[in-house]
């Protein structure tokens, strides 16, 4: 299911004495943090610039101008809306309770996504759990809007087979 929000990082500290913020990001890389201009922070909008700074994001929101206003926000999850990333990109988050067919037939939900160096793994659990790799090759089509997604099967991915 397609979500309204995306946890997109954590404000972890201050950055100097203007307001900014240093975020971890949880998408793929600082890069993508920074091509967005607005985002969320316990529900409240707030316009945003971005600039990178090694694996961390550097970012000065709209209204928060001192260091204090700043340290106010340490711990707090940043979120960006949905509407402003591409259709195609699907999220961790909006797999989860996803239902999952092999053959035609429901095998579980997807109940968490492990990452890992060369690819994610979708556990699916239903009368067994699966380990299936996020690869083109096993995971026929995701359709969000459906809550549906078709894989394809192989020895070894049921995690209580011998």
């Amino acid at each position: 299911m397609k979500l309204p929000f995306i946890k997109a990082g954590e404000i972890v500290t201050t950055h100097g004495v203007r307001g900014e913020v240093k975020v971890l990001p949880w998408v793929d890389s600082a890069e993508v943090l920074a091509e967005f201009d607005r985002c969320r922070i316990d529900g409240k909008e707030y316009a945003m610039t971005c600039r990178i700074q090694k694996s961390c994001n550097l970012v000065k929101l709209e209204g928060i101008d001192t260091m204090e206003q700043a340290q106010a926000l340490r711990g707090k999850v940043l979120e960006l809306y949905r509407e402003d990333i591409d259709e195609d990109v699907i999220f961790a988050d909006e797999l989860k309770g996803v239902e999952v067919f092999a053959d035609g037939v429901q095998i579980g939900k997807v109940v968490d996504v492990l990452d890992y160096p060369g690819n994610s793994v979708y556990v699916v659990r239903g009368e067994h759990e699966y380990m299936i790799p996020a690869v083109k090759t096993f995971v026929l089509l995701t359709d969000l809007d459906a809550n549906r997604m078709e894989v394809r099967l192989i020895e070894g991915m049921r995690s209580d087979e011998d």
